[in-house]
């Protein structure tokens, strides 16, 4: 066939455009063809329709072999089932195959069944096929009840044979036009821009250099970071790299650590005796849970060493449909420079920034975005990173990605770890001027389907998957996300490339997906799915939309003030905690507040004792006792810190009754 990478074709056209012709050329360096026709035999009285056919056979060349379905026109779909892979079949054409599916001989029957049974045994076929079928969508509706029957099934039959092929022409006065895909993708191999996604890559992408020097880590001018306190402890790696350090590979069932079962709900039991007003944290009590669990204790501190990694690979062909030129290597360019909002946000939250070159990956629409070997050295690339950021006495990984064409490529990963459509987990295109582009979103979606439909007799394992739909950006995150669970380090998990990689992480390592955090869902369709099956509960629904990383490092400083305020509060009075009327009091060797004299009689005036009030140069040298947190007086007239005898228990100023 001489289009590129596609096995299935459907030729549309009017009558007399010439499809029948193109069909024939598409299908012209096949050694044999099995020519497939649906059409009712001729009548003997209509001399203009044999004229006709017999022009279509003269045009056959003797090495083509001709087989009828006109009898049966549910035999069309065992016919495309049946042909083994190295068969070139050319079915001309759905219209007569309609005409024959609604002649009342055939009748009663299910048309929407039989059609649906034929673009499956399309989808299913292993041979190179070649359908032609009238286009009437363009004509007016027909007047009669029958030739409206016709136009609706043919109409039917088109779409659903349409979405099954891997390619659609249109052929107007004998000039094809591709409607599906939209442009000629040029073949695997053409060499890859320096600074761009148009163009293609080897399928055999550049093996990451896994035992080389790992990327700068980058160091945005920021305000010093707050010390953690004296006498915090934090969680000792236990497991050390074999993997890497042994040359072993990679491989699924890998027993690694998992958070302390303990200490995550002892932090939450705690929350519950603190001094916190209202409801408390809510939600964000799962930051505290998180925290204690990977941090291995009760009483978790707020991260102070954070590390950004940014991962830039780019994807080519149809999942980087309206994707600007150039524009994911100005990214990168950009946060290596400590501009950008993302290292802006680092700064802030005095977080490493770590740009880190992922492979580029080639069209999964025609073939593997990356090969075995290079998705071996893209995981343990990406472990190494993770163990060299334990090694610096990094806390908290941030995950982040801006290769173009990454949302799709990630999309199909979910698609095909979770059973979606891709329709569902594809977020919007918008171009830069911030439109929405809908002609890319859907060359996004017909090429993840397109892709789905090559690779649905592949293996669908981990490794398979990154291979055959992930690439490198994913496959190196999958295996910084295994190497950080090793290390027990936890990650912040913020867009669709970081829960791709957790996705197929799990297949790897299960106690991986217990070491990530998703603060936002950021509003894209994928993340939320994937979320969902990794039983990841997003903390917060802001619907940020910075980029991958950037949105994590916006809402980090909220997380580090509620680990913070959930480590300094105090314990509850009612839960045995400091009283606050205690801290009230005057320190110990202090006079006490002499009380007011009670009324006497002007005959015992002489017995009384000489009570003299204190200098006020002395009340204002007494020490300043007010707590922290106390409360505000209320306004107005009150109580009196001198009651008559008779006035009953001194009322408690902090509104709460005595224990």
């Amino acid at each position: 066939m001489s289009v590129e990478g596609w096995n299935t074709v459907l030729v549309l056209g009017g009558i007399r455009s010439g499809k029948s012709e193109f069909a024939e050329s598409l299908v012209a360096d096949a050694p044999t063809v099995r020519y497939v026709a649906t059409s009712a035999a001729a009548d003997p009285d209509d001399t203009e329709w044999a004229t006709r056919l017999a022009a279509h056979r003269t045009r056959r060349p003797g090495s083509w072999t001709t087989e009828e379905t006109a009898d049966d026109p549910r035999r069309l779909a065992d016919v495309l089932t049946s042909a083994g892979p190295n068969e070139t079949l050319l079915v001309d054409d759905l219209g007569g195959w309609v005409t024959v599916l609604l002649d009342p001989a055939h009748q009663p029957a299910d048309d929407v069944a039989t059609i649906t049974e034929l673009a499956d045994a399309v989808r299913a076929s292993e041979a190179r096929i070649v359908l032609v079928s009238p286009e009437v969508g363009l004509s007016l509706v027909p007047t009669t009840p029958l030739g409206r029957a016709f136009a609706d099934a043919l109409g039917a039959a088109n779409r659903a044979v349409a979405d099954a092929c891997d390619a659609v022409a249109l052929v107007v006065a004998g000039q094809p036009a591709w409607l599906k895909p939209s442009a000629p993708v040029p073949s695997v191999g053409v060499p890859t821009p320096t600074d761009g996604v148009a163009g293609t890559v080897p399928a055999a992408a550049a093996a990451v250099p896994s035992d080389g020097p790992l990327p700068e880590v980058l160091t945005p001018t920021v305000p010093p970071a707050p010390q953690t306190p004296a006498g915090t402890t934090w969680t000792t790696p236990t497991v050390a790299l074999p993997v890497v350090a042994t040359g072993l590979v990679i491989q699924p069932g890998m027993e690694l650590p998992m958070p302390d079962e303990y200490a995550g709900p002892q932090a939450v039991q705690r929350l519950g005796t603190l001094d916190l007003p209202g409801a408390g944290l809510g939600v964000l009590e799962r930051v505290v849970e998180f925290a204690a669990a990977t941090q291995g204790t009760p009483t978790p501190t707020p991260w102070t060493d954070v590390r950004v990694l940014l991962l830039h690979g780019d994807h080519t062909g149809g999942v980087a449909a309206g994707a600007q030129v150039g524009e994911s290597a100005r990214l990168a360019r950009q946060a290596r420079a400590g501009r950008g909002a993302l290292a802006r946000l680092a700064a802030e939250n005095g977080a490493g920034l770590q740009v880190v070159d992922a492979p580029p990956a080639a069209p999964i629409e025609h073939g593997p975005a990356l090969d075995a070997d290079t998705v071996e050295s893209a995981l343990r690339y990406g472990w190494r990173l993770a163990e060299e950021a334990a090694e610096a006495g990094v806390r908290l990984l941030v995950l982040g990605a801006c290769g173009a064409g990454a949302e799709a490529a990630a999309a199909a990963v979910l698609v095909a770890t979770a059973g979606a459509e891709a329709p569902t987990v594809l977020g919007r295109v918008h171009t830069a001027d911030g439109e929405i582009d809908d002609a890319a979103w859907m060359v996004r979606c017909a090429t993840v389907r397109d892709a789905l439909h090559r690779t649905r007799r592949s293996p669908r394992d981990a490794k398979d998957i990154l291979a055959e739909l992930g690439g490198g950006d994913v496959a190196v995150a999958c295996g910084v996300l295994l190497g950080a669970t090793a290390r027990r380090v936890p990650v912040l998990l913020d867009g669709p490339v970081g829960l791709a990689a957790g996705m197929v992480a799990r297949d790897l390592a299960g106690q991986a997906r217990h070491w990530c955090l998703l603060v936002d869902h950021g509003g894209h369709p994928a993340v939320r799915l994937a979320a969902d099956v990794l039983g990841l509960t997003p903390l917060l629904d802001l619907r940020l939309d910075l980029g991958e990383g950037a949105n994590a490092l916006a809402a980090l400083p909220l997380l580090r003030s509620v680990l913070a305020l959930a480590g300094s509060l105090p314990v509850h009075p009612h839960h045995g905690g400091p009283d606050d009327d205690a801290a009230a009091d005057p320190p110990a060797g202090a006079a006490a507040e002499p009380e007011s004299p009670a009324p006497v009689s002007a005959g015992d005036e002489a017995t009384q004792p000489d009570v003299t009030p204190e200098p006020a140069g002395e009340q204002a040298a007494q020490p300043d006792v007010t707590p922290e947190f106390a409360e505000p007086t209320p306004a107005g007239p009150g109580p009196t810190t001198t009651a008559p005898a008779d006035a009953g228990p001194e009322p408690d100023p902090s509104g709460r009754r005595a224990g």
